[in-house]
Parts: structure tokens; C-alpha cells; sequence
């Protein structure tokens, strides 16, 4: 392609990885509001829980499929399935909707991120990539901080439903480029093998065990995890005899591969569920305003951004293991210290607390994957990349909901002590003011216990994360590893 073309795509590109990375903060500020509207805290967790499990599940099919048909056409149908759902977000009447409409949003999403990484694989040169990885981060790095403070201003002065309705200019922009500078490379005509089957598995084997633990303790709860494991262990058939598995179970042989992915998996759990529920904290426990509680996360997002640019330019004078191990301690220190917190807590300790947890992630996370990608042989560094992403963000998605499933549980039994009815939740996050001083103060008092179930929960992730920061061996890291296989292009 010409450089004009390449600059065009570039353009084009950064707007859908502003979108993708935003989306995920800027509806956490958001949520408190809409469930005060709309109503459904029970269900809170799953609006966060249904765009994580379809983007996530549907990640490794999207890359498999653009290797048939290539990349352009299947970009823009993903940004289609990300614009129609965010107009149906916005436009839901009632929680189940927005569920519904987050999962279609989801699909798209899952598309969006992983194409746009094989487009700038495909357009720069190894050198290249090296040189515009900064840009990139920039990208995400803004759009982290923006979307928490964009959400509650969003909220503050429109509304909610503009959460979602913002994304639709740049998406069209974004998809216009793309379909229309982007030119796709020849691709071969064999027909590749495409796991539906694990893919299909492993999205019910998810979605039962999602379903169990949203009802843990029923009846149906139970048989829904029964069933989930008993899916489970189909999928792990169906891989190990698959020919090009979207689930590598020959790879959990290697330890470093295996501790990575487990460090990925809980981590991810206490900070998305963390996430996904400081909002609901500052603005029931604390009285803050959609605002001050996306002001509230953004010390997680930028200590993120910051740790990950520094442990990269320290990562080779430490070491991997030490630099994991360092950031992992961190974050457990700082979710110890949030898992403590009240009522009575301050604003401010919350905000230090969960930056800890942010400068954790930052230093840890681009430490397990440079040492992976380095030492895994080279035909399966594709698959082990996206299988970290993969675990941190099935971690976030289990995380959630089983955070939602806890926070509900207490919630229910707080206030049933206090002989107080549940309908004045909403109005406690709506915000309408509630006319009983004593009610309002004992609904805080009910959702300030609930909330710190959640953060107990996180406290327990973040401990298993750290054990399996301690249990990583420790490899030489060389720019040819000893297990490389050449790469055969058919």
C-alpha cells in the first residue's frame, strides 16, 4: 500500500482501539444511574459479565475466520454488530435489554481489537512495529483515563443512554477508513480448519458455570455448574484432538506458559471486578457523584499506563520473574488495604489503593507476556499471546459475576435485618433523595456491607495471584529461543 494509504488506515485504526479500550470504563461510571432508572441490581454484574464473555469467547474465532476471508469485510461487519449494539443499549427500557444489547456490543468488540492488531502486523514491518507500540499505547492510555471521566460527565449533565449513543460517529468513521483504504492481502484458498466445535463449547461451558454461580445455592445453580463441567470436560476431548485447538491444552505443560496464565486469570478477577464496582461504592457508600467516581478510577488506569511504560525499559536489567513478582506484591498490598475499608472510608485512600493495583497490573502484565512470546516456540506465539489476554479477561468475566452473585446475596440479607425494602436502592442511586434520614443511612449501611464482600473477594483473587507470581521459574530470555520451530507459510 502507499504511505498515504498506510497513514489513512493508521488513523482509522486508532479510533476503534480508542473505542474498544474505552467502553469497558466508561459504562462502570455509568451503571449505578442506569440501575437506579432501570432497576435489576441483581442482575448488575451481568451487564459487564455478557460484553466480557462474548468479546472474549469470540476473539480467537474472529482471527481464525479473517485468515479465509480476510481482514477488511470482517472488520466492518464487526464494527456493524458494535455500532447496532450500542444504539440498542442506549435505547434499552429496562435491564434485561441492556444485557441482551451488551452482549451483541460484545461480539463486534470481540472482532474489533484482535483485527485491528493483524491489520498493524500486516502494514509495519518488525522495526515498525517496535517504533508506533508507543503510539498505540498512547491511544489506550488516553482512552482509559477518558472513559470513566466521559461517562460520569455523560451522566451528569445528559444522560445515560449517551453512554452508548457516543460511539456510534467514530465507529462510522473508523469502519469508513478501514473499508475503504484498507486493502487485503492474497490469502490462500485451502480451506483452514476452524475449531467451532471447542469454540462452541467453551462458550456454553462459560456461560453454564456463569449461570450457576449467579444462583449458587439453588437448585439450578447446581445443575448449571454440573453441566458446565460436564461441557468442560468435552471441550478438553474435542481440543486435544483438534486440529488447530482455540484452546491449547498442550501448552499448560510448560510452567512459565501455565503460571502466566493463572496470574492472568486472578489478577484479571480482582481488577475488573474492582472496576466494575468502585462506582457502585463512591456513589451508594460515599455520596459521590457519577463524576467523582469516574475521577475515582482513573489513578488505577494511569499508574497502569505508567507501570507498563517503565517495567518495559527495566524489564531486561531485573528480569521478568523479579519484575512480576515486584508488581504482583503491589497489587496485593493494595487490595489488602482496599478489602479493609467502610463506610467511613475516604475518597481519597480509595483512589491511592486502587492506583496501587493499577501500577501492580502495569508492572506484572507486560512481563509475563514478553517472557512468553520469547520462549514459546514461534508457530504457537499467535496462540499463546491471545491466551493470556484470553485468561485475564475470562478471569474479569467470572470475577464479575461472581462478585454480582455475593453483592446481591448480602445485599438482600442487610437490608432484610433492617426491615428495609429493596426499592430503596434505586432511589438511593437514581439519585432521588429519600425522604427518611434513618432509611437512607440504613440502605448505605446494607450496601457498604455488600460492597465489601466484593472487595474481600478481589483480596482472595489477588493472594492467588501472587502465589502464582512466586511459583514462576525463572528462563533465560533470548531473541531466538532454544524451542523455536521455523514458521511454514502455505
Amino acid at each position: 500500500m502507499t504511505h498515504k494509504r498506510i497513514v489513512i488506515v493508521t488513523i482509522g485504526i486508532m479510533f476503534s482501539l480508542f473505542l474498544a479500550s474505552m467502553e469497558s470504563t466508561v459504562v462502570a461510571t455509568a451503571m449505578p444511574t442506569i440501575v437506579g432508572q432501570l432497576g435489576g441490581l441483581k442482575n448488575y454484574s451481568w451487564v459487564f459479565s455478557a460484553y466480557m464473555l462474548t468479546s472474549t469467547t469470540t476473539v480467537p474465532l474472529y482471527g481464525k475466520i479473517s485468515d479465509i476471508y480476510g481482514r477488511r469485510k470482517l472488520y466492518v461487519f464487526a464494527m456493524s454488530l458494535f455500532l447496532i449494539g450500542s444504539l440498542w443499549c442506549g435505547a434499552a427500557t429496562t435491564l434485561t435489554q441492556l444485557i441482551f444489547a451488551r452482549a451483541l456490543q460484545g461480539i463486534g468488540a470481540g472482532g474489533i481489537m484482535p483485527l485491528a492488531f493483524i491489520i498493524i502486523g500486516e502494514m509495519f514491518s518488525l522495526e515498525q512495529r517496535t517504533k508506533m507500540q508507543g503510539l498505540f499505547s498512547g491511544v489506550w492510555g488516553v482512552s482509559s483515563v477518558a472513559g470513566p471521566l466521559l461517562g460520569g460527565f455523560i451522566v451528569d449533565q445528559l444522560s445515560w443512554r449517551w453512554v452508548f449513543y457516543i460511539n456510534v460517529i467514530p465507529g462510522l468513521i473508523a469502519g469508513t477508513i478501514v473499508a475503504l483504504a484498507w486493502k487485503d492481502q492474497v490469502y490462500t484458498h485451502e480451506q483452514l480448519d476452524i475449531d467451532y466445535a471447542g469454540a462452541a463449547l467453551l462458550s456454553a461451558s462459560v456461560v453454564s458455570l456463569l449461570l450457576g454461580l449467579m444462583e449458587l445455592g439453588t437448585s439450578f445453580g447446581w445443575a448449571a455448574i454440573a453441566v458446565s463441567i460436564i461441557l468442560l470436560a468435552a471441550l478438553i476431548w474435542v481440543e486435544f484432538r483438534a486440529t488447530n485447538p482455540i484452546l491449547p491444552i498442550g501448552l499448560f505443560r510448560d510452567r512459565l506458559f501455565s503460571t502466566a496464565t493463572s496470574h492472568s486469570l486472578f489478577t484479571g478477577w480482582a481488577v475488573f471486578g474492582t472496576i466494575s464496582f468502585i462506582p457502585l461504592f463512591v456513589q451508594s457508600a460515599l455520596g459521590a457523584s457519577p463524576t467523582q467516581a469516574g475521577v475515582t478510577i482513573t489513578p488505577m488506569l494511569l499508574s497502569w499506563v505508567t507501570g507498563s511504560i517503565f517495567g518495559t525499559r527495566i524489564l531486561l536489567k531485573i528480569g521478568y520473574r523479579r519484575l512480576s513478582v515486584i508488581g504482583t506484591s503491589i497489587f496485593f498490598v493494595g487490595a489488602s488495604l482496599l478489602a479493609l475499608f467502610g463506610a467511613n472510608s475516604s475518597q481519597t485512600h480509595v483512589m491511592i489503593f486502587i492506583g496501587m493495583m493499577g501500577l501492580g497490573m502495569g508492572l506484572s502484565i507486560p512481563s509475563y507476556v514478553i517472557a512468553v512470546q520469547t520462549t514459546v516456540e514461534r508457530r504457537h506465539l499467535g496462540t499463546a499471546t491471545s491466551m493470556l489476554q484470553f485468561s485475564r479477561s475470562m478471569g474479569g468475566t467470572l470475577g464479575v459475576s461472581v462478585m454480582g452473585a455475593a453483592l446481591s446475596a448480602k445485599l438482600a440479607s442487610s437490608l432484610s435485618a433492617l426491615h428495609l425494602d429493596v426499592g430503596l436502592v434505586s432511589q438511593l442511586l437514581d439519585p432521588a433523595p429519600i425522604t427518611e434520614a434513618v432509611a437512607e443511612a440504613g440502605v448505605r449501611l446494607a450496601m457498604t456491607s455488600a460492597i465489601h464482600v466484593v472487595f474481600v473477594i478481589a483480596f482472595v483473587a489477588a493472594a492467588l495471584g501472587w502465589f502464582a507470581a512466586i511459583f514462576t521459574p525463572h528462563k533465560e530470555l533470548t531473541d531466538t529461543p532454544i524451542s523455536a520451530a521455523p514458521i511454514i507459510i502455505e
